[in-house]
Parts: structure tokens; C-alpha cells; sequence
């Protein structure tokens, strides 16, 4: 039970790094953006036991992971140093359903071609430019 707090904090950390804009909910209803979720949690226990380090030490593992597994080698072109284990790969595939797997950054949802093949209108839908009513 000793690690299990910074082992939460890392893991959530990672996370809410990937999905940095999804709204989250916390006590009450308030929400925020998924990216301060980890530093509210340490607040509020600090507020509520009088102690933050251990989920300070999750936070500062979960940010080394994610900074050595995204952020140095897709942002800078840095070599890649942590690589997910190949019997991990075996047993939990990268993709199913297009859900990320280990190791793998979320892909975009909107291809890029969609606006290409659309005709006419322009948004989600193949609809023409249409006519408008009640004209000659």
C-alpha cells in the first residue's frame, strides 16, 4: 500500500496529459480541464491529510514517462529510450477498434480525407448545395 498513491498519480498523470482537454468532474461538479486533474488531487489531500509528497513523487515518474515516451521523441526528434516490451504487444494488441494501446499516443478521430470526399455542403454529410424555398 506504501506505493500505491504515486503509482495512481503516474498512471492518471500519463493520462490526463494525452487527453489534456477533456472537461473532468470533481467534487460537487466542478470541473476542469483533464491537465490540472493530477495537481487538484494533490491539493485537496494536502488539504485533507496534511501530506502531498507521495502523490508528488506519481506526479514526477508519470511526467519522466510521459515526457521519455511522447514528448522527446514526437516533439523534439529525440530518440525514443523506453520501448513497451514485445510480450506486451502479444497479449494486449495496439489496436482494436481504434483505441491506442502501450505506448502509442491517441490517433486524431477525423481523417483526413473526409473533407475531401464530401461534395457540395461542406460538413458531415455528402448533401448537395440545395435550393432555397418559396423562389421562382
Amino acid at each position: 500500500m506504501l506505493l500505491m498513491d504515486p503509482m495512481i498519480l503516474s498512471v492518471l498523470y500519463v493520462w490526463c496529459q494525452l487527453n489534456r482537454d477533456v472537461i473532468v468532474q470533481f467534487w460537487f461538479g466542478t470541473q476542469f480541464k483533464a491537465m490540472y486533474l493530477p495537481w487538484v488531487l494533490v491539493g485537496f489531500n494536502m488539504i485533507i491529510r496534511g501530506a502531498g509528497m507521495s502523490e508528488l513523487i506519481g506526479i514526477v515518474v508519470g511526467h519522466l514517462y510521459f515526457f521519455l515516451m511522447f514528448k522527446y521523441p514526437q516533439d523534439f526528434g529525440g530518440r525514443q529510450f523506453l520501448k513497451t516490451p514485445q510480450i506486451l504487444y502479444k497479449y494486449f494488441p495496439n489496436r482494436r477498434g481504434g483505441v491506442s494501446g502501450f505506448g502509442m499516443a491517441p490517433s486524431s478521430r477525423r481523417r483526413q480525407d473526409d473533407d475531401q470526399d464530401r461534395g457540395g455542403g461542406g460538413g458531415r454529410h455528402p448533401w448537395g448545395a440545395g435550393n432555397a424555398l418559396g423562389g421562382n
